[in-house]
């Protein structure tokens, strides 16, 4: 008899056949496919859970290489979406595993479309303003989802489910100010910490995909892998929260009042990404490339189309129109370069 690819994990007996079979028909959303998002992605389509969406707005980046183990040197010479990159080397990890690459960046107009037919949403993402997105669709269709951060060596990972734990905005009512949490430019961040987080919560994801909510945990889950402590920290009573957007049913975010999107530097990237403008049409990436020819070198693939201008300086266009402009971290001029290459 021939031995299943997933014989030692059905093996172990929380999980066994009928929790395979629940991985098998499981649809995740992962938002954000990069240090966590990409470990997290690689480690459920071993698990073979049976359909995975990725969304990220990004590219493979060289400095993305210390960290992002799912990428390669080649990846970030050609500059692949996060998300090609990843489907591809998904293939090759397991074939019987759907995945769905999206090169999105997740707003209030497309958030709801992507949790359609989802059954966990796992969080990447290395903001909160699209953290507090998160939790805003996950109340909204009752959806869980694993939140994860690190920064540093330390990290921190809880699973929310909406009705029976708190939510997010229970925590972090809002989002802190500029300048007051630490971010991978101020304090770095280690690869082997950020596998750590991931890791975690991939264990999360696969509880909650096979336990339902008898996963539920009502504790944060720390680690600092530099000093070796695992914590875990109580929090408060559902009964007992005031918040705005569980309790009230406020979906601030998700309605556009927590603020609409608006041109960001990316972290660590030395680069601004301009949003794509509401209610915008799909660009055609080759009449863009047949554009630009000739203004410097340009090259394409089916998620992008790329114009660099000079050493340091590129246009990275995604066919919903957003672009990420490198080379600057002032947005006045990303969005000058932005209205003399791509338009207004």
């Amino acid at each position: 008899m021939q031995e299943s690819r997933y014989d030692r994990q059905e093996r172990f007996a929380p999980l066994g056949s009928a929790g395979q079979a629940k991985l098998r028909a499981a649809r995740v959303l992962i938002v954000g496919v990069g240090a966590l998002g990409s470990v997290t992605a690689e480690l459920l389509a071993r698990a073979g859970v049976g359909h995975l969406r990725l969304v990220d707005r990004d590219t493979v980046e060289l400095s993305n290489l210390q960290r992002q183990a799912l990428y390669t040197e080649s990846d970030a010479a050609a500059g692949l979406a996060k998300v090609q990159a990843a489907a591809n080397h998904l293939a090759g990890i397991n074939s019987e595993v759907t995945v769905e690459p999206l090169a999105l960046d997740v707003t209030s107009g497309n958030l709801l479309a992507l949790v359609d037919d989802i059954d966990l949403i796992l969080d990447g993402t290395d903001n909160f303003e699209t953290r507090f997105l998160l939790n805003d669709v996950a109340l909204e269709k009752r959806l869980p989802w694993v939140h994860a951060g690190c920064v540093g060596a330390a990290g921190q990972v809880f699973t929310f489910w909406p009705g029976k734990t708190i939510c997010l905005r229970c925590l972090v009512p809002q989002s802190p100010a500029a300048g007051t949490t630490a971010t991978c430019d101020t304090a770095g961040v280690l690869g082997p910490a950020t596998h750590l987080v991931a890791a975690t919560q991939a264990v999360e994801a696969l509880r909650a995909l096979v336990l339902g909510p008898a996963a539920i945990r009502s504790t944060v889950l720390t680690l600092d892998a530099w000093e070796g402590r695992w914590r875990q920290f109580e929090t408060i009573d559902l009964q007992n929260s005031v918040c705005p957007a569980c309790q009230l049913g406020q979906r601030d975010f998700l309605r556009g009042a927590g603020g609409g999107a608006q041109p960001t530097v990316l972290c660590g990237r030395g680069a601004v990404q301009i949003p794509a403008k509401p209610g915008g049409t799909e660009l055609d990436l080759s009449e863009r490339a047949s554009t630009w020819s000739g203004l410097g070198e340009v090259d394409q693939n089916r998620f992008l189309v790329r114009l660099r201008l000079d050493a340091q300086r590129s246009i990275t266009l995604f066919r919903d129109g957003r672009a990420v402009i490198t080379g600057t971290e002032d947005i006045s001029v990303a969005k000058s370069l932005y209205a003399r290459f791509v338009g207004n």
